[in-house]
């Protein structure tokens, strides 16, 4: 056997080693908990992430938890040597226990997760219970000294022995702060002093607009049980429940006056790059993805992810960012994710300065600052040659030597037939003038023998105006931020935005009132945002007055569209 043979051997052997590496690599499976510790009443996320086939099989979790909200989503990732998918899966778990809980390894396709520990803290419902209560309740809030501005987690927590009939769980707004609620309700099963109680939980989220106390109004129940023997057991003899859960007083701190700009309370920022490039090709785009975490708050307080920037050497086109909402351990979490295209214009060393956000960090009480490393990209020139930074003015004349010919984007006979036959040019436009005349005496004519005066909404589109009771827009507008009264508002009288919005109402006082509460919103001392809140109240207390619609005028023509009989 010769020496070559023995090497090329050898390194076919090394071959499938590496690409078994690889593929030992690219296959992950990794498990995480939103939090490491909690109590028996209170819940914990579980997420997985893996690229292998396959869901997880949840039934050794059955054990010691209840399962709730179970979701899936599959993510994409393009880079240079390719694509690649990742499957990502969450579950709600509800420890049926107190202690120190497993969560077992689990199996993902032919892949297994690696196993978890849980601790659960026993005996945070027991001192809530009055005595041998059939119904009681509780409200937790995941901070009672927030921040001016900052998103608060809020859930109201309803324990009952028995079936219900019916019932009714209210919170009202408070005075000085937006209330409104989040998700769906989640129905548990709970041990509480050795007796089995059914409950529901019901998550808020709840904005501060003003500094100093705030109440928190008691959350209310009233409610029906089944009948039979336990009536006598809840009193009344007719099965009716009511419970109350006791008043919050939540100290609300001003913005600090040190704190960066724009004002961003968190719990938490989390920012990294889910596709980094380390080469590129000028004139040719390298794609980055940036995706941020942010523990308490919602879309309507975050601004955008900053816009990469690489200098003059290159130029960045950013795409509208995707937002995925969620209510995580009851805190508000955002994620975002934006994708960046740098397109070199030389090649060389492009030094792209990693994204940064400033934040305030509501747990210590200091600024903070999220950032990510900058980027080194190794600029390679194009396919093509590089491309100039801006398009070269073009030459008519004769070109330089060892220049090629310039090629002209033009069509190739235009310029000839323009020059030579310019009568051809004439009889032609001629001919389509006479063609429009004909068919527009057609179609007038037409209009006429049908003898129908075309309908005034024929060819205008408009929004759909949506039928919304006074109930509805007065809760509105007692619980819901000056964001989403604006769009019931827009929503109700056709159109979009609130310069299209103050052009549709007819009443002056109404346009007022809420330019009132918008400049309390944005004013640097906070405004009286109770007083615009009222104001708001009393001018649409009967409704919005709307500007009448314009009648489209008839031109006698056909609708373009006939509708047939």
């Amino acid at each position: 056997m010769s020496i070559h043979t023995t090497t090329q051997r050898w390194l076919q052997i090394g071959g499938w080693l590496l690409l078994a590496l690889v593929g030992t690599a690219q296959a992950q499976t990794r498990a995480w908990l939103d939090r490491a510790q909690i109590s028996d009443a209170e819940t914990v996320t579980l997420s997985i992430e893996s690229d292998a086939g396959g869901t997880p099989d949840y039934a050794p979790l059955r054990t010691d938890f209840d399962l709730s909200a179970q979701t899936s989503s599959r993510q994409m990732q393009w880079g240079s040597g390719g694509s690649s998918a990742r499957n990502r899966f969450s579950v709600v778990l509800a420890p049926r226990r107190a202690g120190t809980l497993l969560i077992p390894a689990l199996q993902v396709g032919a892949q297994r997760t690696a196993p978890l520990q849980l601790q659960v803290a026993a005996g945070s419902d027991a001192a809530a219970v009055p005595g041998n209560a059939a119904v009681f309740m509780q409200t937790e809030v995941d901070d009672a000294t927030p921040y001016v501005q900052q998103s608060v987690g809020v859930v109201v927590r309803l324990f009952y022995a028995s079936q219900l009939v019916s019932g009714e769980l209210v919170l009202d707004a408070p005075d000085g702060a937006s209330l409104q609620r989040v998700g769906e309700d989640r129905s548990l099963v709970r041990e509480v002093n050795g007796r089995r109680y059914n409950l529901v939980e019901r998550r808020f989220l709840l904005i501060p607009e003003r500094s100093g106390p705030l109440q928190l109004p008691a959350a209310q129940f009233s409610g029906r049980a089944a009948g039979g023997f336990f009536d006598d057991m809840f009193g009344g003899g007719d099965g009716r429940l009511r419970a109350s859960a006791p008043a919050r007083t939540l100290q609300v701190q001003p913005q600090p006056a040190d704190a960066p700009q724009p004002w961003l309370p968190l719990h938490d920022l989390r920012l990294r790059y889910t596709l980094a490039p380390s080469t590129a090709r000028a004139g040719e785009a390298a794609t980055v993805v940036v995706e941020a975490v942010a523990d308490g708050a919602t879309r309507a307080q975050f601004t955008d992810l900053p816009t990469l920037s690489a200098g003059p050497d290159a130029q960045v086109f950013a795409e509208p960012a995707q937002y995925d909402e969620t209510f995580s351990a009851g805190t508000p979490q955002l994620k975002m994710t934006r994708r960046y295209a740098i397109v070199p214009r030389v090649p060389g060393t492009l030094q792209v300065p990693g994204p940064r956000m400033p934040w305030w960090d509501v747990k210590a009480g200091q600024a903070r600052e999220a950032r990510l490393p900058d980027l080194t990209l190794a600029v390679a020139a194009g396919s093509a040659g590089t491309p100039p930074a801006t398009p070269p003015p073009v030459d008519t004349g004769s070109p330089l030597p060892g220049q090629a010919p310039a090629v002209s984007n033009a069509l190739p006979f235009a310029p000839a037939a323009a020059t030579a036959r310019p009568w051809g040019w004439i009889a032609t436009a001629a001919g389509f003038a006479l063609l429009w005349l004909l068919t527009l005496a057609w179609g007038w004519h037409r209009a006429r023998r049908r003898g129908a005066p075309t309908p005034a909404t024929d060819g205008v589109a408009a929004l759909p105006v949506a039928s919304i009771s006074r109930a509805e827009l007065r809760r509105a507008m007692e619980s819901q931020g000056l964001d989403e009264i604006i769009a019931l508002l827009a929503t109700m009288g056709g159109v979009q935005g609130l310069d299209a919005l103050l052009a549709r109402l007819a009443d002056p006082a109404q346009r007022e009132a809420l330019l009132t509460m918008q400049r309390a919103r944005w004013s640097a001392d906070g405004g009286d945002m109770v007083a615009a809140r009222q104001a708001v109240r009393r001018a649409f207390h009967d409704g919005p007055h709307w500007q009448p619609l314009p009648a489209a005028e008839n031109n006698g023509l056909a609708p373009l569209y006939p509708v047939r009989s």
